[in-house]
Formats: C-alpha cells, structure tokens, sequence
C-alpha cells in the first residue's frame, strides 16, 4: 500500500493529509489566529474550587480557565488512560481508600503544575491533568514514576518481552517513567536510548521553567501540526513526505534531523505551479467531508447527523440491489459501510458518543463478521475508542476520545440567515477561499487589473488581516487586486471580473 503525506501552507493555514494508495485517509488544519492548547504545560493558579463536580477551576493566563477535576489530580498516570496512548504496564500502584474530596486536595490560590489534555470546546475550558506526559518518537516520559509502560496496541508477547529486556540494560532519570509508544515496536536500544535522552533534556529544561517563572504563564508549548505528524504518523512505510513551501521545506528538514537522525526520510519541496492538492484531488474530498451524504462505490449511501449530544450515523442501501436476494445485498452494503464509516469518524474528527445504524441482517454469522471488521477497521484510529456489541436492531454504539473540536466546528460557523439550525462557511475560510480563486484566476493572466467583490464581513478580513498575501499575489503575476464589498452576496460567494 503506497502511503504520503501532503503538507500545505497557504494563507495562514496549515493543512495536512495522509493518503493510502491516493485515497484521504486522515486530515488536520491549523491556522496561525488559532491558539491551540493540547499538550501545553502550565504552572496554573487555583481561582475556584466546585464541590458539586469534584472540580477545581484553574488560572492559566488564558481566556478561558481550565478545569480540573480531582481524580486527574490525585490518581497515578498509570491508572488513567494515558492522553497519547493506551498503556499497560507491570506493578500498578495502589490507591488506597476512596477519592477524597476536591477541597481536600486543592485550596483557592494554590500554585499547581498541569497539562492541558483536551482543548477548549465550545463554552467549556481546556481540560487538565497534573500528571504530565511529554512525548517524542517512540516513548512518553512521565515525571515522577519509576516504571516503563507498552502500548497495548503492540500485542506480540515476544515484543513486549524484548522491549522489557531493552529497558533493562538503557540507564534511566530516577525521577521519570517511560510509556513505549506503538511506533516503539521492533526498535533497538539506541533508538530507545536517544528518545530518553532527548525527553530527560526536554524535562529538565522545563523544571528549570517551573522555578524561574511565576503563576499564571505557559512553561512548555506542544509541536505546531506538521511536527507533531512527523512524529506521531510517519513509519518507515510512508513513501514520501510533500510539502508546498519554502519555509515548510525547510522547518521539516531541521525537525527531521533532530527526531529521526539516520532514518531516511523522502521530503519533496512541491513548485508546480498547480496547487499541491488540487493535483492530487484532495480539495474535492475535503469538501466532501462537511456533507451529510456519503455516497459508497456499490450505490449505497450512509447519512451522517451530529447533534450536540452524540454522532448518528444511517446506513442505507440507496441504488444498490445487488444480483442476489435481499440478505446479500444488505450484507455486502454494510461491509462497505463499515468501512468507509471508520475512516469518515477519522477525517471528521468526531468525539464523543456516535451510533451506527447499519441495515438489519437476518443471518447471525453476517452480524458477526460485520461487527469483527468493523472493529478491525477502527483500529486503524489513534484516538482511544470503546465499541459495544451489535444490537439485535442492527445498532452499533461506540464511543471515541474528543481532544480537540471537530473538524467542521474548525471551518464552519452557525449559520446567521438560519439562525442556527445550519452552518455556513467562517469568514476566515471564506478569505482563504477569495485568495485562492484569485490566485487561480492569475494562473491564466498577467498584467491585469481585478475586481474581487465579496460579502463586507470577508472584505473585511480581506483587507485588514490578508493584504501581505493580496501583495505577493499582485507582485508575482504584476497584476492589481481590488476588493470590493457587496451586501447582496451571500457570505460563502466570491465574484471575480477582470476589468478591461
């Protein structure tokens, strides 16, 4: 299977995917205005402490304060899902009695030491933890332990016994343990070695951060996008890594240099003057993941409905009908449903509850084999999931780990000419839009004269927040761009002339 990985970036924005055999299989943006959070460590103050919750509200020096919630105070990394992986490890500590009260642990003005382990969301604050995990290529240290964790998703017993044994002769920080990450599967001591050596600077680095700064501040900011994909999704089977710009080119090469020193890595620098995913089809199927519809190759279809309180996901036969009897029909639909379900839940980012209604089959070894692939396929997912069994109707509920907003919630606001019920494009998309259809218009001319016209609130991005890109683009085809406004258009419209 040929695996990439494509990095763009355009207009303040970070975009990468991950293709398998050139179908999208997973998707991330970043944009520069957006303050991300997972993953940063900092020396927070106690503001208010909620009883009624078992919670704690905490400064941060952020808009939003953090919450805290006293079990993720209190209990042994090791007890806890970890934030980067499912972990299993020898010798668990004992907890003693019950959780005490959060006013037992925690006082109003106490200095506390956290990491943010989900972003913002909506109304909410970031969730945190004080039990810190910083991760790097193949290991998590964890301060303050004395034990080395594997990630259960590395099930061979001879590997795990032999990463043991590895562990054993590699001299470790007193005061830190270690989690083996899934990529950790089939490495040697001195790969092993050079991760702890890099993660104990890294701690050390940040102690020292601890002691000099004073409460609320940020002691240690996690990867920007393309690093932490380097580092959490290449594998010696990614094919190549292309990037569409100069200092993206050259950021990754630094970065690989530091985290994969003699790994051979194929990093490509793409100069067409065709836009690196438009060439590959990607826009196309990013813009298919904000529909409700998803069509399947056989004909079927399955509708995908978020709520506030959970994910439904409908599987439907559509055109399909099979050359067998109905049972056939129904079965291979779900097959493929399953599939294309998984990798939807991954390039959408959903989090929380979702329920599958696949089509009721009547033979017992058909709900079986469904439910089988369907796990199998998820696993594929890093995000922690938990599948229950099929139900008798034919529903399947499952629930997925939500560390970030969702991918629509990050291109798509609530819709104003609907009040709500729909979503429209963000204002910051739209710009983003107007810059590239524009760059697009200039690929065919040079020497001209434009009139952009768009909705006042994207002119007015446009102009206040996107003129260095609107100067390089003038400056590169010896063209001029006028943005003009219109209240007639709707917000997602861009029209573009070229004046005579």
């Amino acid at each position: 299977m040929k695996k990439e990985i494509l990095m763009s970036l355009e207009v303040n924005e970070r975009r990468v995917a991950i293709l398998e055999d050139g179908k999208l299989e997973e998707f991330f943006i970043e944009r520069a205005d957006a303050f991300k959070m997972f993953g940063n460590i900092y020396k927070g103050k106690v503001k208010s402490i909620v009883p009624g919750i078992g919670a704690a509200f905490v400064d941060l020096g952020t808009k939003k304060d953090g919450f805290l919630y006293v079990a993720d105070a209190v209990e042994s990394p090791f007890g806890l899902e970890s934030a980067f992986e499912e972990v299993e490890y020898e010798g668990k500590k004992e907890r003693s009695g019950e959780t005490p009260q959060i006013d037992q642990v925690l006082k109003i003005g106490q200095e506390v030491f956290v990491q943010v382990v989900k972003e913002p969301i909506r109304d909410k604050g970031p969730r945190l933890t004080t039990h810190v995990a910083i991760p790097a290529r193949y290991l998590v240290l964890i301060p303050g332990e004395s034990k080395v964790g594997v990630s259960r998703r590395i099930d061979d017993h001879k590997e795990r016994e032999k990463i043991r044994e590895i562990f054993s002769q590699i001299e470790l920080p007193k005061d830190s343990g270690f989690i083996v990450r899934t990529a950790g599967e089939g490495k040697s001591k001195r790969e092993f070695a050079r991760d702890v050596k890099y993660l104990t600077k890294t701690w050390g680095r940040i102690k020292s951060e601890i002691h000099k700064k004073k409460a609320p501040s940020l002691i240690h900011r996690e990867l920007d996008l393309v690093e932490r994909v380097v580092r959490d999704y290449f594998t010696e089977d990614i094919e190549r890594i292309v990037v569409d710009h100069q200092d993206l080119y050259h950021q990754l090469r630094r970065f690989i240099r530091l985290y994969l020193p003699g790994v051979n890595v194929r990093l490509e620098w793409h100069k067409e003057a065709v836009p690196l995913f438009e060439k590959y089809n990607i826009e196309k199927e990013i813009e298919k993941t904000f529909h409700k519809k998803v069509y399947l190759r056989s004909g079927g279809h399955i509708v995908i409905e978020q709520t506030e309180g959970l994910v439904a996901i409908d599987v439907n036969t559509g055109k399909f009908t099979g050359h067998r009897d109905l049972e056939e029909t129904v079965y291979r639909t779900n097959l493929e449903a399953a599939q294309e379900v998984a990798r939807q839940v991954r390039l959408r980012d959903m989090g929380g509850i979702i329920v599958i209604d696949f089509i009721d089959m009547s033979k017992a070894d058909h709900r079986r084999h469904l439910y089988r692939l369907f796990k199998d396929v998820i696993k594929k997912d890093r995000a922690k999931t938990n599948i229950l069994q099929m139900s008798e109707l034919g529903l399947v509920e499952m629930t997925r780990q939500r560390i970030r907003p969702s991918l629509e919630s990050a291109v798509y606001d609530s819709c104003p000419y609907c009040e709500g019920k729909g979503i429209i494009k963000s204002v910051i998309t739209m710009a983003i839009q107007a810059i590239k259809e524009v760059k697009k218009a200039l690929n065919h001319s040079r020497d001209k004269v434009l009139n952009v016209y768009a909705h006042p609130q994207v002119v007015e991005r446009l102009v206040r927040e996107e003129q260095k890109s609107i100067r390089e683009l003038e400056q590169a085809s010896k063209s001029r761009i006028i943005i003009l406004p219109d209240p007639s258009l709707h917000r997602e419209d861009i029209n573009i002339t070229f004046v005579k």
